[in-house]
């Protein structure tokens, strides 16, 4: 296996739980809010999502494990935010995904285009 092929693999699997966090509806506005409003604390991200404080507790644990992500202590309160690096990451092989779709489609168009 070449090393470019080696590396995209651990790329995508490093990605894997990335996809997995944001696969539920509720952590995917979590991060969505998180991303519009900046670090917010776990009472702030329940606030108005019908959702209960110990619920986005666990979806944030979730989160966090997959590096999606962090938080820091503030007295009482622990304080989230976006862990952007991870994210990115992320993006890179969604990126990827999308290139070989894009070249997948150039070459059937080329191919149904020939043939006609």
């Amino acid at each position: 296996m070449s090393a470019r092929r080696s590396a995209k693999r651990a790329a995508f699997a490093e990605a894997a739980p990335v996809f997995a966090a944001l696969g539920a509806a509720t952590r995917l506005k979590v991060v969505s809010r998180l991303c519009s409003g900046g670090p917010t604390s776990t009472a702030g991200l329940s606030q108005g999502t019908g959702v209960t404080r110990q619920a986005i507790t666990k979806h944030l644990d979730t989160l966090e494990a997959a590096g999606v992500v962090r938080s820091n202590r503030a007295g009482r309160e622990r304080i989230w935010e976006i862990e952007t690096a991870r994210l990115a990451k992320a993006k890179r092989c969604l990126d990827e995904i999308g290139a070989q779709w894009d070249a997948a489609i150039n070459r059937l168009r080329a191919l149904v285009e020939d043939s006609s």
